[in-house]
């Protein structure tokens, strides 16, 4: 299971919110890229970064802090927030990011999102499964939409895709563990989906479950910000 820390950007800042909500911010650093150092110098080998700027503006805001991390780390990255366009996730590609995640576009605009995957690969090309309930919610999740989380990932194997991050968006940014029952359901009933567990990952414990479970990844946000997770506890499942 991938170790995946979390890297939220408001002003060129770190920052995490609470289920979602601009208005419940916390800033935790001035220095995205030192965060991202201390992670790679623990053995992380992943960095899951959000333009949460660019997410609210519907366009790239903070390109510059994904050059400076890509260009002074080996971190492998992938970047979200504000991928509304073909060339936006070109300018993200060319920046540094190894991967992009597609949120709202890949609801509102399928076919969009379908012909980033032919052109870039499944590899290239998350798709961002953010739900509430049983229902994938939009807009920054100010939104529910009338797909549920099964249904949406089942039509995005269909035509190629494979990694999924999977964010509980009633759980995001609180501390009370991951929706470990709804990932299990998910990797019964699609196999072939890889599933990245986000939102909610509170204790290594938690890390302990998900893995049993079989998830692809796991995305650590607040928890290690909080100190209920140590960066040095999660050298073993990086080593």
């Amino acid at each position: 299971m991938e170790i995946i820390p979390a890297i939220d950007i408001i002003g060129g800042q770190c920052v995490r919110l609470t289920e979602g909500d601009f208005s419940q911010q916390t800033t935790y650093d001035s220095n995205p890229l030192e965060v991202a150092k201390c992670f790679e110098g623990h053995g992380i080998k992943r960095l899951h970064l959000v333009d949460l700027d660019g997410a609210r503006a519907k366009k790239l805001v903070n390109l510059a802090v994904l050059e400076s991390i890509a260009a002074n780390t080996g971190l492998t990255i992938d970047f979200g927030g504000g991928l509304q366009s073909a060339e936006a996730v070109k300018q993200a590609f060319d920046a540094g990011a190894a991967q992009i995640t597609a949120g709202s576009i890949a609801v509102r605009e399928p076919e969009t999102v379908k012909g980033w995957l032919a052109e870039y690969g499944a590899d290239k090309i998350i798709v961002g499964a953010d739900f509430k309930g049983n229902n994938i919610a939009i807009s920054a999740w100010t939104e529910e939409s009338s797909y549920t989380l099964e249904a949406f990932i089942a039509d995005y194997v269909q035509t190629g895709a494979k990694l999924f991050i999977c964010t509980d968006v009633s759980k995001d940014g609180k501390l009370q563990g991951p929706a470990t029952s709804t990932y299990r359901e998910l990797k019964v009933a699609l196999p072939d989906a890889q599933v990245i567990a986000s939102g909610g990952v509170t204790t290594i414990a938690d890390l302990e479950e998900l893995q049993e479970i079989g998830v692809k990844g796991a995305i650590i946000g607040k928890a290690i910000y909080e100190g209920t997770i140590q960066l040095k506890d999660l050298e073993r499942f990086v080593c």
